[in-house]
């Protein structure tokens, strides 16, 4: 318990998320350290922002997952540019009616994107939200890694 209240502590705050430089030999070449969890048990050097909501409707025929849809594709060329490095997953369940776009930087990549307020979230997320049969537009920090 007291390792998941530490996690979560970490995760809760933006710094959490700042890069730990190791000096090299030259004053110019830093290398990025992974952030260590769980007492060493795992560490993480990406950072996932999550834009997350709920729909209406069948997955196959929902007109507010259709017109999500229409927002990404709109969005995503921006969402690409955030970083070299980027990934974008798309997640939709249609058991319960979640879809998620999880954007995923390198550790040294997130915080530039962090404190400009993780652009273009606020229009993104501004668009879905005025789609009838959207509701419950939330969003998170993560780390994700592949292993």
């Amino acid at each position: 318990m007291k390792t998941v209240s530490l996690l979560v502590a970490a995760l809760a705050s933006a710094s959490a998320f700042a890069p730990i430089a190791s000096h090299q030999n030259s004053r110019t070449n830093t290398a990025l350290a992974d952030v260590p969890l769980a007492n060493g048990a795992m560490s993480f050097n990406r950072v996932c922002r999550e834009w997350r909501c709920k729909y209406e409707g069948d997955k196959a025929t929902s007109e507010s997952l259709e017109a999500i849809a229409k927002v990404v594709d709109e969005y995503l060329p921006e969402i690409k540019k955030v970083s070299d490095q980027v990934t974008v997953n798309r997640l939709v369940c249609g058991a319960c009616l979640d879809f998620k776009l999880m954007t995923t930087v390198p550790l040294d990549d997130y915080g530039k994107w962090s404190d400009a307020g993780h652009p273009p979230e606020a229009e993104f997320l501004e668009k879905i939200k005025a789609i009838p049969g959207v509701s419950q537009v939330e969003t998170q920090t993560i780390t994700n890694m592949i292993i």
